[in-house]
């Protein structure tokens, strides 16, 4: 059973701001400072309530269906390790013209919902969360999980609230760069997920 660092970790390169700066800056650029602002405490709002209550709903539906802690384990670093794998090698890809996402709703919690997935929660993100919470036995250790997710939700918020300031000027740079070296790092972090399940399962020896 790892630590609350170890599932902040995760929780943190699953569902953290990196992946969602350039997204929501993008998709947000029709829009005025207030109104980013606004959508970006919705987004917060609809993510967090939605990856609390799908974490326990995915855990009470895996105990009833008969899906083992490590089945989960494996789908999630699977699901994870397609993606984590396709940007990665997106960076050796000509640069292309990629198709105009539509615009967002000029209503600001409409505009949210369409944010929310997959931008603020990812579906290996969610699958972490479902796998985290079905291995826990204890109420104290479920309820740190759901601080540690919405601690994470909430470096999401601020990362929407200043995603305008963050992607531009050297910060880009440095945000290419860290996410030039997570890209190499997630691919990893899905493959360990997926051995994890595969030693739980005794598939393979420690």
């Amino acid at each position: 059973m790892i630590g609350p660092g170890e599932i902040f970790t995760i929780f943190l390169v699953t569902l953290g701001p990196l992946k969602l700066l350039g997204p929501f800056a993008q998709r947000t650029r029709q829009f005025d400072d207030a109104a980013a602002r606004a959508i970006a405490v919705r987004a917060f709002a609809i993510a967090t309530i939605a990856a609390v209550a799908g974490g326990f709903i995915g855990r009470a539906l895996a105990a009833k269906w008969g899906v083992s802690v490590p089945a989960m384990a494996i789908t999630a670093g699977a699901i994870f390790f397609i993606v984590a794998i396709r940007q990665l090698l997106e960076q050796y890809e000509p640069a292309h013209a990629s198709g105009t996402a539509p615009p967002l709703p000029q209503s600001p919690g409409a505009a949210a919902i369409r944010l929310v997935f997959p931008i603020v929660l990812t579906p290996y993100g969610m699958a972490t969360v479902i796998v985290a919470l079905s291995a826990s036995n204890e109420a104290a250790r479920s309820l740190t999980i759901v601080g540690l997710l919405v601690a994470v939700m909430l470096l999401n918020l601020l990362a929407m609230l200043f995603a305008r300031k963050i992607m531009a000027g050297a910060t880009l740079v440095v945000l290419q760069l860290v996410g030039a070296v997570l890209a190499v790092l997630q691919v990893a972090l899905a493959v360990q997920i997926i051995i994890f399940g595969l030693r739980d399962l005794g598939v393979i020896q420690r």
